[in-house]
């Protein structure tokens, strides 16, 4: 299957559920990573903010600020291109690329202290193959930080039998659905 077929058929599966069975499916993605214990163990965490139909993170990243890690967010900074921000707590919040609430905090390029690195995605197959939306924005972005461990995150209807790759494609350590 063809990644923009792959995309459309997501899609249409995300369609098939709530918002409210989302926001349940969320909240049991997000229990399972809290008793990760790479999280556990993690002093230095780059997630993501989420999108309406992503996995919700929104609790989870002033949860685990309050945790006294330090959370990282991605910023866009042109096309295909981002940087990471330190968040510390809501007020760091800016609407920005395609409308997507970044952070406005201190850039962050220590990446070498980078533990954990949690990765949304469109799909995710049982190799830790990883889609995204298409922009690549991750797969370029995640060279820079080999040695943190690449855990995805995706409602369980995402986890797919196999996700056609590229050789830029960057692979996940484990996926959480």
């Amino acid at each position: 299957m063809e990644k923009s077929t792959l995309r459309k058929e997501i899609k249409n599966r995300k369609r098939q559920f709530t918002r409210q069975e989302l926001h349940e499916m969320s909240f049991a993605v997000v229990q399972r990573l809290l008793s990760h214990g790479r999280l556990k163990e993690a002093k230095t965490v780059m997630l993501y903010y989420s999108l309406p139909d992503e996995v919700d993170t929104h609790t989870l990243v002033d949860s685990l600020l309050m945790s006294r890690k330090t959370i990282l967010l991605p910023r866009v900074t042109g096309e295909g291109t981002m940087e990471l921000r330190r968040y510390t707590g809501p007020s760091d919040l800016a609407i920005g690329a395609y409308n997507i609430m970044e952070p406005t905090g201190e850039v962050y390029d220590d990446y070498e202290e980078i533990d954990l690195a949690v990765i949304p995605g469109v799909a995710f197959d049982a190799e830790g193959n990883r889609m995204g939306r298409g922009k690549g924005y991750y797969d370029r972005f995640l060279p820079l930080v080999p040695q943190a461990y690449k855990l995805g995150i995706c409602f369980p209807f995402q986890k797919v039998d196999s996700i056609p790759t590229d050789g830029h494609d960057i692979r996940m350590d484990e996926v959480i659905g």
